[in-house]
């Protein structure tokens, strides 16, 4: 991802609360295979650990799930299987991949921009092109998947993990108060779902983000922005005019806090 300096979020306590709130992330491997692609991609739900959440630094853990019939899926099989760890851990069933894996995650909205809306640079020089205001998080990390469906470890995972995403979906997404729980479904049903799917922990090792909210223009072509983007009446349209606003305010406000050290 490019990280223009104008549009970066460098905070990871930022970052971590937008892929909690946009937790539909899409998982890359490059895994040599002589049976599917070598770049795969999915969509998953990811579940984010932190162990000190007051931290503004920690980097976060990632869990997930996976189908065993996606042939992303049979490619991290049969390559775990092929490539065994070297100094495999006496009671481990799980395995490390060897390959980086990166996951995208992306805000809820985005919109194209058109030049119309900047009222002052385009009557004043023309200098204006067309682009796209979106948010986005990356993350690359290490990943260790639990696809033994005999071993007790991949049991536990998978009980914890889909526990875990069920109770945030049905808390953080949909607001019950009285939440759906996996102990609602038959006990033989949930198992037998439990072994059509492997589970992914990724050990997040670099994080990064942006927030492309029409920065890099002035003051007064923002606000027009922003009032094309309200002019749409459209979800899409409100979301980025709320956050070209926002970030319009970061900028003014990390300006001001500059000007302040070099006049002090």
């Amino acid at each position: 991802m490019y990280l223009r300096a104008a549009h970066a979020e460098t905070s990871i306590a930022t970052l971590r609360r937008f892929i909690q709130e946009n937790p539909l992330g899409i998982l890359t491997t490059t895994i040599p295979s002589p049976n599917h692609h070598l770049i795969q991609s999915s969509h998953i739900p990811w579940v984010l650990d932190v162990k000190d959440l007051s931290s503004e630094d920690e980097l976060p853990i990632l869990r997930g799930h996976i189908a065993r019939q996606n042939p992303q899926v049979k490619a991290i099989i049969e390559h775990a299987t092929e490539n065994p760890h070297p100094h495999p851990q006496p009671t481990s069933t799980s395995h490390k991949l060897q390959q980086e894996v990166m996951v995208l995650f992306n805000g809820p909205s985005h919109h194209y921009v058109t030049p119309k809306f900047y009222t002052k640079t385009k009557p004043e020089t023309g200098k204006v092109v067309p682009t796209w205001n979106y948010a986005a998080a990356q993350c690359y990390g290490i990943a260790t998947v639990y696809f033994d469906s005999k071993a007790e470890e991949t049991s536990n995972f998978l009980s914890k993990q889909i526990g875990d995403l069920s109770e945030m979906a049905e808390t953080q997404v949909m607001g019950y108060e009285k939440p759906w729980k996996v102990s609602d479904a038959p006990e033989r049903y949930i198992d037998l779902l439990r072994k059509n799917i492997i589970g992914i922990e990724i050990e997040v090792t670099s994080l990064g983000g942006k927030f492309k909210m029409s920065q890099e223009m002035g003051a007064e072509d923002q606000q027009g922005v922003v009032d094309g983007m309200e002019a749409l009446k459209t979800a899409d349209g409100d979301y980025v005019a709320k956050h070209v606003m926002e970030r319009g305010k970061l900028g003014e406000a990390a300006k001001a806090a500059d000007a302040g050290k070099v006049d002090a």
